[in-house]
């Protein structure tokens, strides 16, 4: 993927090798879901997601954390089939919701934009906790 698009924000060193790796044991990621699609025996695309639950009201939604494809398999499904099989698992899990922040250039916008049963509301915010 980097070799298509090196603007991710992030090196992958060692420790980020390691941190995701230790995410497979924590009990913390239990309720995390990812997905990959493949072509041949390459990932050209991951869809990542984790369950929420809320005393709120008491409901239990998914929020997308993460859908990517490789640039060069882009427009041929793969997000859709990507996004589908993620609310096959969620419905199987009882979750009717699902709520994602959405990337800000017009490539993501016009994905989100398509997405059946979907519509756009309110502003995503990122808070740093320091």
């Amino acid at each position: 993927m980097r070799e298509e698009e090196n603007f991710w924000g992030w090196e992958i060193n060692e420790a980020y090798i390691q941190s995701v790796e230790k995410s497979f044991d924590d009990i913390a990621f239990k309720n995390s879901i990812s997905l990959l699609a493949y072509e041949k025996d390459i990932v050209i695309g991951r869809i990542d997601s984790t369950i929420i639950a809320s005393h709120f009201d008491g409901s239990k939604k998914a929020y997308l954390d993460w859908i990517c494809v490789i640039k060069s398999y882009r427009h041929h499904g793969v997000a859709q089939k990507l996004l589908e099989a993620l609310r096959k698992e969620l419905k199987n899990n009882h979750i009717d919701t699902l709520i994602a922040l959405t990337a800000s250039n017009e490539e993501a916008q016009s994905f989100y934009r398509n997405i059946p049963n979907s519509f756009m509301r309110d502003i995503g915010i990122w808070i740093d906790i320091k």
